[in-house]
């Protein structure tokens, strides 16, 4: 039998429906001691935590993946919202739950020993999971040198030669937040005005495609996340991703000095979960090395546990040594990165 709660919610979903703004449907049931999951995160990505989870605890898990609008949909449900835990990628989409009002704080012993202070909100209202860098793709071929800076990326040595995703997109303007974080507003606006000038192209694609412009010679360097590059190395159902993965080396950026930008995936609790003590254990198995091991494994990501095993597809990048600035601090300069990139015309491309 449906519980109040999610004939509430179903109620308000329809009305959503209707007016157009959602298209997701709610898990079927709400059992009693499940973990309801609302995720950006693609269910094949996380099944196979949410079966050791299952398996350790004999707790069970539902999950709904949306692609768009979590955080409006579950501020609709309001406090007849099934969700427990929230799944996302990027510290952005972490900081919108949390300014929109539908998490709640978690202080827990456990949790807060298994995830360093920089991956996680100082009040307690979201957690770094597993982290990505922000690195750059460089053509084995064209490209001799194996170290480099994100302030290099401004050098008229580079001109017309460096391709990027949209300049809005949530993993750069994570990146140019930390470029205001560690330079000022106006040193990093100087920086972008030179990365544009430096593009072999308009921005588009995603990062796959600036892997794909490398080994299509139109480009010398991309701007990517290190995930990718294990995700195209291993995909047998194009194995032309293959390809572009053997045409690029991957650079840390900045692994001299401050280190390079990583951004994180990460979870939180809804602020009226209705299995909070389920949802707790959840939490503190996923920032377990156990968990941590099969995330990294599975995704190609770095553990946020100090110490956690990393993928052997994931060690072949090299060694990384992540910025340590605090992502919350990060997030202060998203509006400011947003504003630039406009201001800069980033996404306009280098002619204009």
């Amino acid at each position: 039998m449906l519980t109040k709660k999610l004939l509430a919610a179903r109620a308000g979903l329809a009305a959503l429906v209707a007016a157009g703004s959602l298209a997701a449907t709610l898990p079927a049931a709400q059992a009693e001691g499940t973990v309801n999951i609302y995720s950006y995160r693609q269910p094949f990505l996380i099944q196979p935590l949410l079966d050791a989870f299952t398996e350790k605890t004999g707790i069970d898990t539902e999950v709904l993946f949306l692609n768009k609008g979590l955080e409006d949909r579950i501020a609709a449900e309001g406090s007849n919202s099934p969700a427990d835990v929230i799944l996302t990628v990027d510290i952005g989409r972490l900081m919108n739950a949390k300014e929109k009002g539908i998490t709640q704080s978690v202080e827990d012993e456990t949790v807060n020993s298994e995830i360093p202070s920089e991956f996680r909100d100082p009040e307690g209202h979201w957690f770094g999971v597993t982290t990505r860098g922000r690195v750059i793709y460089a053509s084995k071929d064209r490209v001799e040198q194996d170290t480099i800076t994100y302030e290099e990326l401004a050098d008229p040595k580079w001109k017309g030669k460096i391709c990027m995703r949209s300049g809005q997109h949530n993993y750069n303007i994570a990146l140019f937040a930390s470029m205001i974080a560690h330079h000022g507003e106006e040193k990093a606006e100087e920086w972008m005005k030179g990365l544009k000038a430096n593009l072999a192209r308009k921005p588009n694609g995603n990062d796959r495609g600036q892997a794909q412009a490398i080994f299509a010679g139109e480009c010398d360097l991309g701007i990517g996340n290190t995930y990718y590059v294990g995700i195209m190395m291993n995909n047998d159902k194009e194995p032309e991703q293959k390809e572009w993965a053997d045409s690029l080396k991957v650079l840390f950026p900045n692994s001299g000095d401050r280190g390079t930008h990583v951004n994180i995936s990460g979870m939180a609790m809804a602020k009226h979960a209705p299995n909070r003590e389920q949802a707790l254990e959840l939490m503190r198995f996923l920032g377990s090395a156990e968990a941590q091991a099969i995330y990294a494994e599975t995704n190609y990501e770095y553990p946020v546990l100090p110490g956690a095993e990393v993928s052997e597809t994931v060690q072949s990048f090299g060694e990384i040594k992540p910025d340590s600035l605090p992502l919350a601090e990060i997030a202060k300069h998203r509006k400011a990165a947003s504003e630039m990139v406009d201001r800069v015309g980033l996404d306009d491309g280098p002619a204009s």
